[in-house]
Formats: structure tokens, C-alpha cells, sequence
């Protein structure tokens, strides 16, 4: 029996595992995939995600491999186009989630970690009305992997929470995105952009290999016929907004776009969890980040996550999820209001107007917002952090120099 089984190789997963294995627990890492694989996903890493990994020394290779991102571009109809740097001389990465994730489980297997790609749990082990670990395997060949804390951590459609009926995609709203990789454009600046639309947006993120990673997000319906010709909606949106359809011009589209959707999830409450249980990443809770924030949410929630797992083996489970959906509250809630908020105002045409008519004004406003957007607070709280132990180490070291 591992001390801790997860479920799901995103980042929320393997920060998770990577946390725990050198911590000293006994861990198994499985994804239903084999890696490195594909992800839609905005593709960047802000200035907070790129932090926290610097202080769990998991950013040397990113930095290197990635694109260094040096703020926002907003741009909005009638022709508002605003751009504003990170503060502070802060910056984040661009780099593919292929790349990212391939990278976490490798610094997961450095660390002791089991891992076992191509393994798709279907349900939990339930022992006394404890869960003890997941069910994997195909009918006639069920294999059990027990533990005594099993993180789900297996994505906004986690197998997982949905079964247990801890997860749910609210009626509204009803959001898919379309995301793709183009070559051949014009260089691209080094900030990453949010194109604010009427009842949607496109973020659009240049990365080092000379790609652009393009995703539109709006609302359909499942099935709907548009999602059938993906390639078809991307296309005739580019071409229809006067601040891409030229850089786009000559553009090639490298693969067939990715759909996925819904996806907003409401996770469940901490005493609706069985013991034995916690749930990461976006399988408990996922607002679509209009922020670009969502790699940080994965990262943070996995390290917050592998934290709760420990007070479990060494103190037992009372109280270990409500200390833990305390303290992804703490951690994220204003991020959460401040992304429905701007999610309303797209879904408003009233509010877009009116926020559009006026932004123009308020530049001081719109960067205070882009250096929020960018969790540059973390990024500054973790440095921070960074400076005091380093003080804290070099007082130590002058305290026993002979």
C-alpha cells in the first residue's frame, strides 16, 4: 500500500507528488494518458505560478525552455488596445503544456514518485465508508491501487468527483473553448493577449518555438454544430476582428483545434468529501481564468493539497479537509471573484460598453488590473519570503563560523 496515491498528472498532480515524495512519503502518480501529451491551455505560466515554482526549485528548466512574458495586451471593441508590463521588472513564461507537464513528471520521478502513465482509474476503493485507494483496469482485469490518502487530481472532468457526485458543471454558464497553435505570423510581442468581445474572448499567447497558441471561449450548447467544425468557427473569428484577421493573414494552422467544455465545475464542501479523500486541481472547482491564472490555481492547489495529504499520515484525518477547502479559500477566492466578475462584464453587452467607453481613462486602473491578473502579489509575497530565509541562513552561518 503507497502512503499516497494521485490521480491525475496535470501540475496539480505531479506539484502534489512532487511535494509529498520529498517530504518522505511513499507515492504513485497515474494519468489516464501517455505522456508527454497534448493540453488546451493558454499556455502561460504569470509572474505567481512562475514564483511559486522558483521557491519549490522546479523553474530553472522552465525558465530556459520558456518565453519570458513581459505583461498584458487588453483590447476591447471600437478599438481600445491597451498594453501594460508586469511591474517590478516581474515576468512570467510561455511555454506548452505539453512541455510543462512532461517536465513536472520528470522532477516527480527525480524525487522518488512512482509513475504510471496509460492507467485510467474508473472508481474508488471504498473500505467502511473510507475511500482506500481506485479501481483501474478494464472489465474481467479490475486492478486495485491502495492508499491511505488518494488525491483526485484528474481535471474538470475528473472521473473521480463526478462518480462520487462531488463535482458538477453549473447550467450557467455554459462555456467551451477552442483553442489552436498557428505558425508563420509576424513576430509577436512578448506580453500575452486578452481580445475582450462581446459574449466572448480570445486569448492569444506567443511562445518561444516561434508558435502562437490561440483560444476562443464562449458560450454553446454541447453538440452544438458550430463545435463539429472547430476549425471553421476559429477561422471565421479571426477573420472577422479587425486586430487579428492581418497578422493572421498568412498564418498556418499547425494541428486541428481542440474543443473543450463545459467548463465551468462547481466542486463540493469540504463535509460532503469521504475520508480517506481530497480532491486538487481543477476537479474541485474550476472558473474558466480570463486572467490567465489557471496554471497558478493548478500549481498552488497541489502544493496546498500535498500539505493536507501529510497532516493526514502523521495526525489522522479529523479536520484535515475543512483546514484544507480553508485554506484554497484563503488562497484563491479573490482571484475567483475578480474572474466571474470579468466574466459577467463579457456577458453583458451593456457592461462591455460602458467599461470599454471608459477605459481609456482609467490606464492607472487597467494596469493595477493587469498586475493583479498576473498574481504579481504572489510574486512579490514569495520573494519576499525568498530574501527573509536567505537572511535567516546567512545569520545562522555567521552565528557557527569558527
Amino acid at each position: 500500500m503507497d502512503d499516497v496515491l494521485i490521480v491525475g498528472a496535470g501540475p496539480a498532480g505531479s506539484v502534489a507528488a512532487i511535494v509529498l515524495a520529498r517530504a518522505g512519503a511513499r507515492v504513485r502518480l497515474i494519468d489516464r494518458a501517455a505522456f508527454p501529451r497534448d493540453k488546451l491551455c493558454g499556455d502561460t505560466l504569470n509572474p505567481g505560478a512562475l514564483a511559486v515554482l522558483r521557491r519549490l526549485a522546479l523553474a530553472e528548466g522552465i525558465e530556459r525552455a520558456g518565453l519570458e512574458v513581459e505583461g498584458m495586451r487588453l483590447t476591447g471593441e471600437g478599438g481600445f488596445d491597451f498594453t501594460a508590463r508586469y511591474p517590478d521588472g516581474l515576468r512570467g513564461r510561455a511555454i506548452t503544456r505539453r512541455r510543462f507537464d512532461q517536465m513536472l513528471v520528470e522532477a516527480a520521478v527525480a524525487a522518488g514518485v512512482r509513475f504510471e502513465p496509460s492507467v485510467a482509474a474508473h472508481a474508488v476503493v471504498v473500505d467502511r465508508d473510507r475511500v482506500c485507494g481506485v479501481a483501474c483496469g478494464p472489465t474481467g482485469r479490475r486492478r486495485e491501487l491502495l492508499a491511505r490518502v488518494t488525491i483526485a487530481a484528474d481535471g474538470r472532468h475528473s472521473t473521480i468527483a463526478f462518480g462520487l457526485g462531488l463535482a458538477r458543471h453549473p447550467e450557467q454558464p455554459r462555456r467551451w473553448a477552442v483553442g489552436a497553435y498557428f505558425e508563420n505570423l509576424e513576430p509577436p510581442g512578448r506580453v500575452g493577449e486578452m481580445h475582450i468581445r462581446r459574449g466572448r474572448y480570445l486569448g492569444v499567447a506567443p511562445l518561444s518555438s516561434g508558435l502562437v497558441n490561440i483560444c476562443l471561449v464562449q458560450p454553446w450548447t454541447a453538440g452544438a454544430p458550430a463545435l463539429r467544425d472547430a476549425e471553421g468557427v476559429l477561422r471565421r473569428e479571426i477573420a472577422a476582428d479587425p486586430m487579428l484577421r492581418d497578422r493572421f493573414g498568412r498564418a498556418r494552422l499547425v494541428a486541428p483545434p481542440i474543443v473543450l467544455g463545459p467548463l465551468a465545475v462547481d466542486g463540493a464542501t469540504a463535509d460532503a468529501v469521504p475520508q480517506g479523500l481530497l480532491i486538487a486541481g481543477d476537479a474541485a472547482g474550476f472558473i474558466d481564468p480570463m486572467t490567465g491564472d489557471g496554471l497558478r490555481f493548478a500549481i498552488r492547489g497541489g502544493e496546498i493539497a500535498a500539505a493536507a495529504a501529510l497532516q493526514a499520515l502523521a495526525h489522522g484525518w479529523t479536520g484535515v479537509p475543512e483546514r484544507h477547502a480553508a485554506l484554497r479559500t484563503s488562497e484563491f477566492s479573490s482571484k475567483w471573484r475578480l474572474n466571474r466578475g470579468l466574466r459577467a462584464l463579457v456577458g453583458s453587452s451593456i457592461a462591455l460598453r460602458l467599461a470599454t467607453a471608459i477605459a481609456p481613462a482609467s490606464k492607472a486602473v487597467l494596469r493595477a488590473l493587469v498586475a493583479r491578473a498576473g498574481d504579481c502579489d504572489t510574486a512579490a509575497r514569495e520573494l519576499r519570503r525568498a530574501l527573509q530565509l536567505r537572511a535567516t541562513k546567512d545569520e545562522l552561518r555567521s552565528k557557527f563560523e569558527v
